[in-house]
C-alpha cells in the first residue's frame, strides 16, 4: 500500500506557538588552511594510507555514478568507463573527463560543506592524468575555494602533481579550516586551455581526532544532546507546552531507571504533541545523517500503551516551519522500550528542537536517556551466496497428492482427502516461469468440515528455503457450493507465526482459478509453514498442484530484452545531401544518444530541493516528477481557507526549470482516514461546493503545467466522495478537471494491481471500474498502477499489464518502489520492475516513489544513502539507463547513407568528411514499424 512520505511533513494540526530567539550570526573569522602545496609527496605516505582507510567525504569518488555530486567548472565533462576504449580506459575503472577548457582554472568540483569542520585535518588523495596536445609535464593542482557571506571568496592550494600524456599520478595534499565558511568547495585544475583534465579517483578523509572547536559539533559527536542522561538534572531541557519534572522512582517505586539514577517525566500533558524538548541550533549540520536514541515509556490517566513519538521541529532563515518525525515505538506502562531513528537535514536551519510526543493527552511521557549522534554509516551489502538455488523446483512434498495427503496437514479442525479432476495444465504465470512442464496430476486436496476461515490444508517448509532467493507461488483453487457470494482464498505464510498473504484470489464460480504471488526470506526463521485459507466458514475448499519455486530472474531478464529490442527500438536511415556521392561515400559516422524519450520519473518533496546533492542526481538522472504531498487537498488547504501553495510552486518553478515533467498527485484521495477533519464534518451540499473549489483552484492555478493528473486516488480502496456525494461524483471529478485543463492527462491510480496480493485491486476489477468511469463519460486518459511491490516476479506482474493493456490506454507506474535489507537483492527486484516496464508495450513511463534514504516512504527501498552515496540498487538504475541509450558508428554508403537501429531519443551526430566536420542532432520518434528516415545536409 502506498503510504505518506512520513519522514519529512507538514503537521496539520495547529501547534501552541513557541517562542524561539532566532540564531544571532557573528563575523565569520578570515579562513585560514594549511596546505602542502609544495610537492606530490609532502604528505607521509602512511598518513595517506590510514586517511584512505577512514571514512571518504567525497560522494561518488569513483565516479561509479557518472557525474552524480560533481559540476564542471565553465567547462563539459563525462565519465569513461573502463571498457570504452578510450585512450586511458585500461585503468581498470570508470574516470572522469574535462574537457571544453577554456582556462586554466576550469576543472570538476564539488561541494563538500556539510561534510568538513573546523579545527580538523583532512587528507587528500586524488589519481590524475590529462589527455590532449601537449609535450612534457602540465601541473594538475588541487583546490580548496571558501565563501563567506560578506566577505572576500578565498582559494587556498592544497596540493599539486605533475602529470604527462597517458599516465595516472597521485596528487596528494592537506587542508584545514580555521573556522566554518558558509560554502566550502574542492576541486581540480591546471592544465592549460585545451588539455582535458582525467580524474580517477578522489579520497578525503580527515585525519584529527573528533573534537569540538568554534562550537561547531564534529561529525560523530556524541554529545548533540546536552544532558541526556539527566545526571545534571532538567539541565538543557524544557517542556513543550506542559511541565518536565525528574524522578528516580515512581509508582511506589515499581517504576525505576533503566539505567542511572533518575529518569525525566513530560506530565501535565493536556494536547497529544506536548512532551519533552532541546533545542539543538548549532550543533547539527545540514545534509549529515544523525540517529537518535530515546529510552521511554508511559505512565497514567489509565493508558497502558500508546505511540511515543521522537519528532524534529525545524525552522528555516525565512520562517518555513518543517516538522520531521525521526522514530517512534508502542510504548507501554509496564517496562522500558527503546525508540530509534534517523533523520537528515536537508537546508540551513536557524532553530532545531528535537522532541518527544505521542500519548493522549493526561499520559505521562517518562524518558530515562535520549542520546542524538552522527550516524553511522551501514557497511555495504554483499551478494548474497546462494548455492544450487535449483530454480524452478517445487519445494512442496507430494504436490501432485500421488501418495494421498502424505506431507500434508489440516489446519484447524477439518478434513482433508483427496479428489480428482483438476486442471492438468499448469497455470498460466506459473507456466510463462517454468516453460515446458509435465502435466499435473489432475488430483487435489478437498478440504471439508471448515468452521474457521483460517482452516484449511498446510505443510512445514522452512527446511526447504534459502535466503534471499525469489519464490513464486502457483496454485489451481476452487470452492464448493454454499457460498452466499463471492470467496477470497489465499495462499499465506506463517513466518515464526507472523501470517503474510501471499497471493489472492477471488473465487465466486463453479470454476477453477489460477492462485499467483511471490515471496522471500532475509532473515534466518525458526518455522516457515504454508497454508491455503479463506473462504466462509462450512464451506468446502479445493487446492491443487501447488508449486512454490525459486525463479530464474536472468533467464527472464533475456526474454525480456529481445522484447525491448522490438518495441522500443527503431530502424533509422540518415540520408545525407549536400556533398557528392563521392565526396561523401566513405566518411566517418559517430552516433550517440544523448536522451531517451521514455519518462523516468521520481517523487520529490519540498525540503528535497534544499539540498543541492538531491537536485543534482535528481536533474541528471530523471526526466519526470511528482510530488509526494505537496500538490494533496490536506498539504494545500489542511484548514478550510488556509491555503498553502507556496511548496508547490517552488518545486514547479524547480522542474520547469530543468524542463522536468510533472505528474500532479493527486487532486482528490478517495480513502476516508487522508480526509481532512473539516472536510469529513462538511454538510453533503458543503461538500459539493468544497469538491468544486478544490478542482477549480488547483487546475486554474497549475493550468498547462502538469501534464498528468491522479484524479481520485485510490478508488479501489476508498469510497468517501462516492459514499457522501453518490456514484456520480467519481465520473464528474474527471469531467470538472478535462474541463479546466483540457491539456491534461488524467489517470486511475491504485496499488497492489500488479502483484496477485489484493482481491480488490485485481487487474479485473480495475478494467471494471474503468470501464464504468467511461460509460458515464468520464474522460479517463491513463491507468496508474502504483507499484509498491515486495519480491517481484516478472511473469505475475507482465500477466497484470497484459490484461489492462486491452484497454488501449497507456500504463505508467506512477509510485515504484521495491524493498530489501540487502542492496543487491533490492538491486535485482528494481530491475525486475524496471525490465518488465520496459518491455510492455502498453508502459509508457515509470516514475520512482524517491531515490534518497530517510526520504522514501518505506525502509529499505533508497537508491543513493543518506549522505550521497549511490548504492548497489541506485548503480544498477544508472545501469539500465545507460543500456537502453543506443551508440553506433561507421561510413556513409555509396547511396549517401547510413543506417542503424535505435532506441527513440534525441541523438547527436559527427560526420566526418574529407574536407570538415559536420555535427548535428536529431530525434528518432517512437512512429510505427517503418523505417525512420532523417535528412541531414552537410
Amino acid at each position: 500500500m502506498r503510504r505518506l512520505l512520513a519522514l519529512c511533513c507538514n503537521r496539520f494540526k495547529h501547534k501552541q506557538n513557541q517562542n524561539h530567539p532566532q540564531r544571532s550570526e557573528g563575523d565569520m573569522e578570515n579562513q585560514k588552511t594549511e596546505n602542502a602545496a609544495d610537492g606530490t609527496k609532502s604528505v607521509n605516505q602512511d598518513m595517506v594510507n590510514s586517511s584512505i582507510r577512514g571514512t571518504n567525504i567525497i560522494v561518488n569518488h569513483d565516479f561509479c555514478g557518472g557525474l552524480h555530486s560533481w559540476h564542471p567548472n565553465c567547462c563539459e565533462g563525462y565519465v569513461v568507463s573502463a571498457d570504452s576504449g578510450h585512450p586511458q580506459a585500461n585503468s581498470g575503472g570508470n574516470y572522469a573527463v574535462v574537457t571544453n577548457r577554456k582556462e586554466c582554472w576550469q576543472g570538476l568540483e564539488q561541494d563538500i560543506t556539510g561534510r568538513v569542520s573546523p579545527g580538523s585535518t583532512y587528507l587528500v588523495s586524488a589519481s590524475v592524468g590529462v589527455s590532449g596536445p601537449l609535450e612534457g609535464c602540465v601541473d594538475v593542482l588541487a583546490t580548496v575555494k571558501m565563501e563567506c557571506q560578506g566577505s572576500e571568496t578565498k582559494y587556498s592550494l592544497v596540493g599539486r602533481s605533475s602529470v604527462s600524456n597517458g599516465k595516472w599520478e597521485k596528487l596528494e595534499g592537506k587542508f584545514t579550516l580555521s573556522t566554518m565558511p558558509d560554502k566550502v568547495v574542492f576541486y581540480l585544475e591546471g592544465p592549460s586551455p585545451g588539455i582535458d583534465l582525467l580524474i580517477q579517483s578522489v579520497v578525503i578523509t580527515c585525519s584529527s581526532p573528533k573534537e569540538r572547536r568554534h562550537g561547531i559539533a564534529i561529525a560523530g559527536d556524541q554529545d548533540i544532546v546536552l544532558n541526556p542522561n539527566f545526571e545534571d538534572g532538567l539541565t538543557n531541557w524544557t517542556g513543550r507546552g506542559c511541565q518536565v519534572v525528574l524522578h528516580d522512582s515512581m509508582g511506589d517505586g515499581k517504576i525505576v531507571p533503566q539505567s542511572g539514577k533518575v529518569f525525566a517525566a513530560a506530565t501535565q500533558r493536556t494536547q497529544s504533541w506536548n512532551g519533552i524538548q532541546q533545542d539543538i541550533t548549532g550543533r547539527v549540520q545540514r545534509k549529515l545523517a544523525y540517529e537518535a536514541t530515546a529510552v521511554v515509556r508511559i505512565f497514567g490517566n489509565n493508558v497502558t500503551s500508546s505511540d511515543v513519538r521522537a519528532t524534529l521541529w525545524v525552522q528555516s532563515p525565512n520562517g518555513r516551519e518543517q516538522y520531521i518525525g525521526i522514530s517512534n515505538v508502542q510504548a507501554t506502562d509496564k517496562d522500558w522500550a527503546q525508540l530509534k531513528g534517523k533523520f537528515l537535514l536537508n537546508g540551513s536551519p536557524s532553530k532545531v528542537v528535537v522532541y518527544l510526543e505521542g500519548p493522549p493527552a493526561g499520559t505521562d511521557i517518562l524518558v530515562n536517556s535520549f542520546v542524538v549522534k552522527h550516524a553511522e554509516k551501514a557497511p555495504p551489502s554483499s551478494p548474497p551466496d546462494i548455492e544450487n538455488p535449483a530454480f524452478g523446483v517445487n519445494i512442496i512434498e507430494n504436490s501432485n497428492l500421488s501418495n494421498g495427503t502424505n506431507g500434508w496437514f489440516p489446519l484447524g479442525n477439518c478434513t482433508l482427502s483427496v479428489g480428482t479432476g483438476s486442471p492438468h495444465i499448469l497455470p498460466p504465470m506459473a507456466r510463462d516461469s517454468l516453460g515446458a512442464h509435465e502435466p499435473l496430476s489432475g488430483r487435489y486436496i478437498l478440504v471439508t468440515k471448515r468452521t474457521q476461515t483460517w482452516m484449511g490444508p498446510a505443510q512445514m517448509i522452512g527446511d526447504k528455503l534459502k535466503l534471499f532467493l525469489t519464490y513464486q507461488v502457483s496454485a489451481w483453487v476452487r470452492i464448493g457450493s454454499g457460498a452466499t457470494g463471492p470467496q477470497n482464498v489465499n495462499i499465506a505464510l506463517s513466518v515464526d507465526n507472523q501470517w503474510v498473504n501471499r497471493g489472492q484470489a477471488e473465487v465466486g464460480d463453479n470454476r477453477w482459478h489460477e492462485i499467483g504471488g511471490s515471496f522471500r526470506i532475509e532473515k534466518q526463521p525458526s518455522k516457515v509453514m504454508v497454508y491455503i485459507q479463506g473462504p466462509a466458514s462450512g464451506v468446502d475448499l479445493m487446492v491443487a498442484g501447488l508449486q512454490i519455486f525459486p525463479v530464474d530472474r536472468q533467464a527472464r531478464f533475456r526474454h525480456l530484452k529481445r522484447q525491448t529490442e522490438k518495441i522500443r527500438k527503431r530502424d533509422v536511415i540518415l540520408k545525407f545531401s549536400g556533398l557528392d556521392s563521392s565526396s561523401a561515400f566513405g566518411s566517418c559516422v559517430k552516433i550517440k544518444q544523448s536522451q531517451s524519450s521514455f519518462p523516468f520519473g521520481t517523487c520529490i518533496s519540498r525540503t528535497n530541493i534544499d539540498n543541492e546533492d538531491f537536485v543534482d542526481f535528481f536533474v541528471k538522472n530523471f526526466n519526470w516528477s511528482v510530488f509526494g504531498n505537496e500538490l494533496k487537498w490536506y498539504w494545500t488547504e489542511p484548514q478550510k481557507g488556509n491555503f498553502n501553495y507556496k511548496d508547490a510552486d517552488e518545486m514547479v518553478d524547480l522542474c520547469m526549470s530543468h524542463s522536468i515533467d510533472m505528474r500532479g498527485h493527486c487532486i482528490y484521495w478517495e480513502v476516508v482516514d487522508t480526509v481532512q477533519q473539516w472536510i469529513r464534518s462538511l454538510s453533503q451540499n458543503d461538500l459539493a461546493t468544497a469538491v468544486q473549489n478544490r478542482v477549480t483552484d488547483l487546475l486554474t492555478r497549475y493550468k498547462g503545467k502538469f501534464k498528468h493528473y491522479d484524479v481520485n486516488n485510490e478508488m479501489l480502496h476508498g469510497s468517501f466522495y462516492q459514499d457522501k456525494l453518490g456514484k456520480d461524483i467519481r465520473a464528474n471529478m474527471f469531467k470538472m478537471a478535462n474541463h479546466l485543463d483540457p491539456s491534461a492527462l488524467l489517470f486511475v491510480n491504485d496499488y497492489h494491481v500488479e502483484d496477485g496480493c489484493d482481491t480488490r485491486s485485481a487487474p479485473e476489477k480495475y478494467i471494471e471500474q474503468i470501464l464504468d468511469l467511461q460509460q458515464e463519460g468520464a474522460p479517463v486518459g491513463g491507468i496508474g498502477i502504483q507499484g509498491h511491490i515486495d519480491s517481484p516476479v516478472g511473469p505475475i506482474v507482465c500477466s497484470a499489464l497484459d490484461k489492462l493493456g486491452i484497454l488501449g490506454l497507456p500504463i505508467w507506474f506512477t509510485e515504484l518502489d521495491v524493498s530489501s535489507s540487502n542492496e543487491y537483492v533490492r538491486a535485482d527486484d528494481l530491475e525486475v520492475m524496471l525490465r518488465e516496464a520496459f518491455a510492455n508495450p502498453s508502459v509508457e513511463g515509470i516514475v520512482l516513489w524517491g531515490f534518497w534514504e530517510l526520504f522514501m516512504s518505506r525502509e529499505n527501498s533508497h537508491l543513493v544513502n543518506a549522505e550521497g552515496d549511490i548504492n548497489e540498487a541506485g548503480k544498477r538504475y544508472l545501469q539500465l539507463k545507460q543500456e537502453w541509450l543506443s551508440h553506433a558508428h561507421g561510413h556513409i554508403d555509396e547511396q549517401g547513407q547510413f543506417k542503424f537501429r535505435g532506441f527513440h531519443g534525441t541523438y547527436s551526430i559527427e560526420i566526418a568528411t574529407v574536407t570538415k566536420k559536420v555535427l548535428k542532432t536529431f530525434v528518432v520518434d517512437k512512429g510505427d514499424d517503418s523505417p525512420f528516415e532523417v535528412s541531414i545536409a552537410l
